[in-house]
């Protein structure tokens, strides 16, 4: 059985995460958040402003795609955006991950919430329930 076959989108944000720019963003990605099971990684390298409306948008992007089983992982944040996740304390919320390969590579252990469901009802019948 294969778990995981589904393709990873790698999506650099812009160097300037505002208002206009987060609208722009939000709407290059949401064809990949409306997919069904989405697996997104957003590459913060670049990015050398992050403010509220930006953090706010990631945080849309995470629920659209938790929304369809899916996830969201940061990867290679910088400095300034370091900060300011670190300030609205939304780090905490996301993976945040060294690179984008690091990223992707954490998705070959996703389970989908339905599959983790259908896994815990076929366990073996001498495994002790934790």
């Amino acid at each position: 059985m294969e778990i995981n076959s589904r393709p990873v989108v790698v999506k650099r944000m812009p160097e300037r995460v505002n208002a206009r720019t987060a609208r722009e963003f939000l709407r290059d990605v949401r064809p990949f958040l409306v997919t069904d099971r989405p697996q997104l990684v957003f590459d913060l390298s670049q990015v050398v402003q992050l403010d509220a409306a930006g953090v706010e948008m990631l945080l849309r992007c995470m629920s659209e795609a938790h929304r369809r089983d899916g996830d969201l992982k940061l990867a290679s944040p910088s400095a300034q955006a370091s900060v300011i996740l670190e300030l609205t304390r939304t780090e905490r919320l996301f993976e945040i991950y060294e690179s984008s390969t690091d990223a992707v590579r954490s998705f070959s252990g996703f389970l989908p919430n339905a599959m983790r469901q259908q896994l815990l009802h076929k366990r073996p019948l001498n495994q002790a329930v934790a």
